[in-house]
């Protein structure tokens, strides 16, 4: 039986995103999400958290990141809500103007994979950074 709840500290060394990833990986892997939502999670993961890292925290290394998976639904209709707190700048992405995606220009694509794999995304300023909340609905396998 899986783990209802994952949660993980890390510090804002980019060498921390990886081992986070397979572990968010593993657990959605034992929880039962189908290979496309693990693959959408991991990589939602992986782009929250180098953003965390370059715009919060603008790459100092050190700084803490707390990441937190829960089961808000069980199989069938399986769901999961991903939070990720920093204590760093807290600007709002949103609110921000957003440059246009140029694909010969590095960067860019963090908040673009956000909205289009995940199913919710919000952001809620704390009076010492901010929590990122995703939400993702399984999905089911497609034929190849």
């Amino acid at each position: 039986m899986p783990l209802a709840r994952l949660e993980l500290r890390l510090t804002s060394d980019p060498a921390q995103i990886a081992p986070a990833r397979r572990a968010v990986e593993t657990w959605a892997t034992a929880a039962g999400f189908t290979r496309k939502t693990i693959a959408d999670l991991g990589l939602c993961l992986n782009e929250a958290l180098a953003n965390v890292i370059r715009h919060a925290y603008a790459d100092q290394p050190q700084k803490a990141i707390h990441v937190a998976l829960e089961l808000v639904s069980a199989a069938p209709n399986l769901a999961v809500r991903v939070s990720i707190r920093d204590w760093g700048c807290g600007v709002d992405p949103t609110q921000l103007r957003q440059r246009a995606y140029d694909p010969l220009i590095p960067g860019g694509l963090g908040m673009i994979c956000l909205r289009s794999l995940m199913d919710h995304v919000a952001f809620s300023p704390q009076s010492d950074g901010m929590l990122l909340t995703m939400l993702k609905i399984n999905q089911p396998e497609s034929p190849i």
